[in-house]
């Protein structure tokens, strides 16, 4: 288990740079065996040096490239793969590790493809005014899966949301859920972003 400070959703790419021994290790059994591993959120704490605490639902990352630096560093390129929940933590020896099973978000054959293009315009649309006002809002083309779950949480990797409301978009329920819970997050960004921008053009 790799314990980061962010939220990694399926769908999305995850760059990490690798230098604390214990990690090293993981990676090193982990490119020995499956080429995956899991990745929590931490709660409180440091993503080094222990003593954090850790969210119970994460993602698998598989690694799609690795490579090692002369020093014992490595750099990899990785993706999320599907949901899982810790069911629990066992002894950080020779770095996190704990039981786990898979969790399969429920049947997304009710989300239909207009909520998802609904979802992805607002988002759009929130990017356009983060730009307006000189933030680095990423591309304002949102490229997004045509499978409905895929999509949910592609959107909710994008937008511009704090760790712990990321944490609540990757554990709800379903892609239906998801998206309405992240339509309401963009909601209340898109009210900020417009209040910034009528307050930048007094």
């Amino acid at each position: 288990m790799f314990p980061l400070g962010s939220v990694l959703f399926p769908g999305a790419l995850l760059p990490l740079h690798v230098f604390e021994p214990r990690y090293r290790r993981l990676v090193q059994d982990c490119l020995a065996g499956e080429h995956e591993f899991g990745v929590v959120l931490i709660d409180r704490g440091h993503e080094v040096g222990g003593g954090d605490v850790r969210r119970e639902v994460g993602a698998v990352a598989r690694v799609l490239e690795v490579s090692e630096l002369p020093d014992g560093r490595y750099m990899l390129a990785t993706a999320g793969v599907r949901r899982i929940r810790v069911q629990a933590w066992l002894e950080d020896d020779p770095y996190p590790r704990a039981e786990a099973e898979d969790w399969p978000d429920e049947d997304a054959s009710l989300v239909t493809e207009a909520r998802v293009t609904e979802v992805a315009i607002r988002a759009r649309r929130v990017r356009a005014l983060a730009s307006e006002l000189g933030g680095d809002a990423g591309p304002l083309e949102i490229e997004i899966a045509d499978d409905p779950l895929l999509a949910s949480y592609h959107l909710s990797a994008l937008a511009p949301v704090g760790s712990d409301d990321a944490y609540r978009l990757l554990a709800c329920a379903g892609p239906g859920q998801r998206l309405d819970r992240l339509e309401e997050l963009l909601g209340e960004a898109e009210t900020v972003l417009r209040l910034r921008l009528s307050g930048a053009g007094a």
